[in-house]
C-alpha cells in the first residue's frame, strides 16, 4: 500500500514575504527581489520598466483615473469608487481596489460595464480564428489576451486601452494582498514552498507558459489581419519570454470566466473587475454577462467605503496562490489530496483490485480531504487502506465473499501504520 500526500492546506502566518511587495529595499528585514515588468514594451523596441513617476505623470491627467475614462466611454452611473490601499513600499504604487460608493444591500447592482469596454477573444480575433486556435491545444485564451495587450502597450497613449493598461501596470499582477503569484517569485522565494506539492505545480505551470510562448508566432500567422495595425516584429522577436510571462500572469490574475456565453466571450478582461475586486471563497456574487454588458450584483450588505467582494470559484488555496497571489483561511474548497495505491506486487493484488472496483474505487485512488469534513474523508479512506493491508488469504476470501458490499468485508484487519 502506497500513500502520497499531493496537496496541503496553505496558511502562511510565518512567511513575511506574503504581506510585503517584492522590491529592492535597503531594510535587511525585507527579502529583496528584482523589480518586475508588466506589459513593458515602450513605443520603440526598447523594453523599459514603468516607474512610479511614469505611472503618476501629470501628462496622464488628461486621461483621469480608470473609472473616469470608463464613464467617458459609456460606463453608466454605478455605485462604486476606486480607493487606494496602503503601500508597503514607498517605491511601489499603492494597489487600487473597488469599494462601495454608498451603502449597498444584497441584490443591488454595483456596476454594469458595457461590452465596448470589455476585452474578449471575440473582440480581439473573431469567432472563427478563436475556435481554430483553441482546437490546436497549443495556445490558451490567456496567451492570446496577453499578446493583444502587449501589442496595445506598444501603441502607448494612441491605444484606446491605454488607461486600462496603465491600471494593470500599476497593479503589477498583484492580488488583494499586494502579493504576486509564485510564478513571478525568485528561486530563493520559491524555496519557502519546498516540501509542498504547490512548488511542483508552480514549476509545471511555468513550463506550460514557456510552451505557449513558443507557440505565439502561430497567432501572428493565423490572425494576420489583427496584427496589421502593429508595425512590429513577430511576437517572439518583439517580446522576450520574461516579458510575456509577466504579462501572462497579470492577465491570469484579472481574467473573468463568464458563464452561458459563446466560446469567444468566455474569458474576459473587465475594467473594475479583478484584481480590483476582492476574492472570497464564501461569496456568491459573480460577474455575469447581461444584455450587452458585464454586471456585478452584490450578495451581501456593504457599507460605503468597504471593498466589493466576488466569488473566486471552487478553488483550493494552492490555486488561489498561483492564480491570484493570496490564500483564504475560510476556504471551504481547500483540500488535502491523498493518493493511495494497491501494491501491484501483492500476491492478492488481482483480488483486491476486484474488490475496490466493486466499490467504485480504483487501484490508484485519490481521496479529497476538505476542511471541516475530515471525518467523512477518513470514513471513505479507511476501508480502502484496511484492504491494502490484508495479508491472510482466508481474510481475503471473506472480503470477496461479501460481494463487494463493503471494503471491510468480514475482515478484522487493521492498517500496519
Amino acid at each position: 500500500m502506497e500513500l502520497t500526500c499531493l496537496h496541503n492546506k496553505f496558511k502562511f502566518p510565518s512567511l513575511p514575504h506574503l504581506s510585503r511587495p517584492f522590491f529592492k529595499n535597503p531594510n535587511p528585514r525585507i527579502f529583496p527581489r528584482k523589480i518586475n515588468i508588466l506589459f513593458l514594451a515602450s513605443a520603440s523596441d526598447t523594453v523599459v520598466a514603468s516607474s512610479i513617476k511614469e505611472l503618476g505623470s501629470k501628462k496622464d491627467d488628461e486621461f483621469g483615473d480608470l473609472k473616469s475614462w470608463m464613464h467617458r466611454n459609456g460606463l453608466p452611473r454605478c455605485k462604486v469608487v476606486l480607493n487606494e490601499s496602503t503601500s508597503h513600499d514607498e517605491k511601489h504604487m499603492p494597489v487600487h481596489y473597488v469599494a462601495a460608493s454608498e451603502d449597498l444591500r444584497a441584490g443591488d447592482v454595483a456596476f454594469s460595464v458595457p461590452n465596448s469596454l470589455v476585452v474578449t477573444l471575440e473582440r480581439v480575433l473573431g469567432n472563427e480564428t478563436v475556435a481554430e486556435l483553441l482546437t490546436t491545444n497549443k495556445l490558451s485564451e490567456l496567451a492570446c489576451l496577453a499578446l493583444y495587450l502587449m501589442y496595445e502597450k506598444k501603441q502607448g497613449k494612441k491605444s484606446f486601452w491605454y488607461p486600462y493598461i496603465r491600471e494593470l501596470d500599476r497593479q503589477r499582477g498583484r492580488g488583494q494582498l499586494a502579493v504576486e503569484s509564485p510564478l513571478l517569485w525568485s528561486e530563493e522565494e520559491l524555496a519557502y514552498l519546498t516540501g509542498s506539492p504547490t512548488k511542483a505545480e508552480v514549476l509545471e505551470r511555468a513550463e506550460g507558459i514557456k510552451r505557449e510562448y513558443n507557440e505565439l508566432d502561430t497567432v501572428w500567422f493565423m490572425a494576420g489581419s489583427l496584427f496589421q495595425q502593429y508595425p512590429y516584429d513577430i511576437p517572439t522577436e518583439a517580446f522576450p519570454f520574461e516579458i510575456f510571462k509577466q504579462a501572462f500572469v497579470a492577465v491570469q490574475s484579472c481574467v473573468v470566466h463568464l458563464q452561458k456565453v459563446p466560446l469567444a466571450q468566455r474569458f474576459a478582461l473587465v475594467p473594475l473587475g479583478p484584481p480590483l475586486l476582492a476574492y472570497r471563497s464564501n461569496c456568491k456574487a459573480m460577474l455575469s454577462a447581461v444584455n450587452g454588458a458585464v454586471e456585478l450584483v452584490v450578495d451581501r450588505a456593504c457599507k460605503a467605503g468597504e471593498p466589493i467582494v466576488v466569488w473566486c470559484g471552487p478553488q483550493p488555496n494552492s490555486k488561489l496562490l498561483i492564480n491570484y497571489g493570496f490564500v483564504d483561511d475560510d476556504n471551504s474548497y481547500d483540500r488535502l489530496v491523498v493518493e493511495a495505491a494497491l501494491n501491484t506486487e501483492d500476491p492478492q493484488y488481482q483480488d483486491k483490485r476486484l474488490v475496490v472496483q466493486r466499490n467504485g474505487k480504483l487501484s490508484v485512488q485519490v481521496f479529497h480531504v476538505y476542511a471541516g469534513k475530515e471525518k467523512e474523508a477518513v470514513s471513505d479512506m479507511l476501508p480502502y487502506l484496511r484492504l491494502g493491508y490484508v495479508s491472510d488469504p482466508s481474510e481475503m476470501q471473506s472480503v470477496l465473499s461479501s460481494q463487494g458490499e463493503s471494503l471491510y468485508g468480514t475482515s478484522s484487519a487493521r492498517p500496519a501504520c
